[in-house]
């Protein structure tokens, strides 16, 4: 159990009061006894005195008289009375009958007697072993009429003094148990008094710990207790002052790591990780909390853990490529800063750039141009050969051949013509600037003259053309010309893909603020594999059935770009030898 400060107090006033109230009872104690003492002994020598002048004035034959002499002197004093002769012999004593005289040992050697034959006075406090107590003895000399000498002794028991000190003891102890009473109550008082701004501080204190920093101690007095209130609230408003400076920079850098593209992660010496930011959470797919947990924990990617053993082993600044292998594939570059305190590696910081994308883009933008290449390199062959054969006299020697290589040449001229505008569309599209002219649009005379354009196409392969489940009533928010070649295009694959006798269907549904139009033809399909392709450019599931049917390969990907720039999402679904599913959504349109 925690003592408290006034408890403390208190029980330092009461050790003070107890410390001194012994030491008073040890002095007053001796002191006292002392004084009893000595007023007994004061009080025997004159008693003494007086019974050496009676026994003088009685007395006149020593070993007649001493008895009588004897017991009628401790009758009156009250006292034992004892006279020895001047060989030692006791001749008379009070306490004992004179036919018992002779057996008391002989008294010349006792120190009172002879104290008293040297000095006149002897005293002496020593056990009677004739009475089996302590006792006081005061001896003066004694001279009788008839010229004889002995000594006079005076004995008093020290039964008074064991008394009076037993009753001084009591007195003492009432005394000291008062002052402790007393004690106790002024120092409950005074504890109290001198605590209380101590206790306001210290509750002061610690509310200012759980974080109210606002507050401050009242200082109440100019003495030290005062002096530490002022310093407490300068404390209190430094910390204050200092904790709102942190907490500022905390959430400068919690906002700088939220708003970072790039991962970034901090470990310890031991590998253990105390700060990452929300980007290396997403690259390296960690939902939960990782501070505090190995790096080993966190992340099973070997590429990672061999960059961080090198990084901990030569401790000097690196950046390396690494490839991501598991749920998320990818590629990384990693930025590797050792934390040096001295001579001391305490810990690594690393930035880890997503390049991903970037690889992506690269890949796509190479196959782009070999795509291109490829696309525009038939047609030129073509009409660069049939012109040459041309050239070569085949136009003067024979027309009608020149005729069909001259139509030749005009339609791959056309496909070179189409190619080219389509990738300028594209690159319109991916540049972000062009400017949709967006206006609400009826959907269903949109579908309906989209079909219009390619019904004839539908009516030679037998295909029927159906918008019965687009109603009247529905209307989009888009640019006519960008949804009609959003249309157009659609339903032209699906004329294209879909066999003789076959149905191509145009539906709408709601989807919150958006509607959502499908074009859903009962064709070939396509392979799940290429779902995801689909919309790439010159992507073609099977590429020489796709150049047969004609088309530059760019078309999805144009409608793909004209979608999202109405703020839309085209999807895809398919079931080989069943069919395709194209879907995209448009904002919804007031009339």
């Amino acid at each position: 159990m925690r003592a408290s400060f006034r408890l403390k107090l208190m029980l330092s006033y009461l050790c003070l009061v107890l410390l001194m109230g012994a030491i008073i009872y040890a002095y007053l104690n001796n002191a006292l006894e002392r004084y009893v003492l000595a007023e007994i002994r004061n009080n025997l020598i004159s008693e003494t005195k007086l019974a050496a002048l009676m026994a003088d004035k009685s007395g006149e034959n020593l070993h007649r008289d001493a008895p009588a002499i004897a017991a009628t002197v401790g009758k009156e004093i009250k006292a034992r009375v004892t006279i020895i002769s001047s060989d030692g012999q006791v001749v008379g004593d009070s306490e004992v009958s004179p036919v018992q005289l002779k057996d008391l040992e002989n008294h010349l050697y006792r120190p009172e007697v002879q104290a008293s034959l040297k000095d006149g006075t002897g005293t002496a406090i020593r056990y009677s072993s004739t009475l089996q107590m302590p006792m006081l003895y005061v001896a003066r000399p004694l001279a009788l009429k008839n010229g004889e000498t002995a000594t006079l002794r005076l004995a008093l028991p020290l039964a008074q003094l064991q008394k009076a000190r037993s009753h001084m003891h009591l007195m003492l102890g009432i005394a000291l148990f008062l002052a402790v009473l007393a004690a106790l109550f002024f120092s409950y008082v005074m504890s109290n008094i001198t605590s209380r701004s101590l206790r306001t501080i210290s509750a002061i204190a610690a509310r200012i710990g759980k974080g109210e920093y606002g507050l401050r101690v009242p200082r109440e007095s100019s003495d030290e207790v005062g002096e530490l209130a002022v310093v407490m609230n300068d404390m209190s408003e430094r910390i204050e002052a200092q904790l709102s400076s942190i907490l500022a920079e905390r959430n400068r850098l919690d906002t700088i790591l939220r708003g970072m593209g790039e991962g970034l992660m901090v470990t310890d010496a031991q590998g253990i990780i105390t700060l990452v930011n929300p980007a290396f959470r997403k690259v390296f797919s960690v939902d939960e909390d990782v501070e505090g947990r190995p790096l080993i924990e966190v992340s099973r990617q070997p590429a990672l853990h061999a960059a961080y053993r090198k990084i901990m082993a030569d401790g000097i600044e690196r950046q390396e490529e690494m490839s991501l292998n598991g749920e998320k594939d990818g590629n990384i570059l990693t930025h590797w800063v050792p934390l040096i305190d001295g001579n001391r590696l305490t810990g690594v910081v690393a930035v880890f750039h997503d390049i991903s994308d970037l690889k992506r883009l690269a890949a796509t933008r190479r196959d782009f141009v070999a795509n291109v290449s490829h696309e525009l390199r038939t047609p030129v062959s073509v009409i660069q050969g049939y012109a040459e054969t041309l050239l070569a006299g085949a136009l003067e020697s024979d027309p009608d051949r020149a005729r069909r290589f001259i139509q030749v040449i005009h339609n791959h001229a056309e496909r070179l013509s189409a190619l080219i505008a389509d990738l300028l569309t594209l690159s319109e599209l991916e540049s972000g600037k062009v400017l949709l002219e967006t206006h609400p649009l009826n959907l269903r005379s949109a579908v309906k003259q989209a079909m219009s354009l390619l019904n004839q196409r539908a009516t030679d392969k037998g295909i029927t053309l159906d918008i019965e489940t687009v109603e009247a009533s529905q209307f989009v928010l888009a640019d006519k010309g960008k949804l009609d070649q959003v249309l157009v295009n659609l339903l032209d694959n699906a004329i294209k893909y879909t066999p003789d006798n076959g149905k191509v269907t145009v539906t709408a549904e709601d989807e919150a603020e958006m509607l959502k139009i499908s074009v859903t033809d009962t064709g070939l399909g396509i392979p799940a594999k290429d779902l995801p392709r689909i919309f790439e450019r010159f992507y073609r599931v099977d590429e020489a059935r796709s150049r047969d049917k004609g088309g530059t390969g760019l078309g999805l990907s144009i409608v793909k770009h004209i979608v999202q720039s109405h703020g839309g999402m085209i999807s895809v679904k398919s079931i080989p030898g069943e069919g395709s599913t194209f879907s995209f959504t448009l904002k919804k349109g007031g009339k």
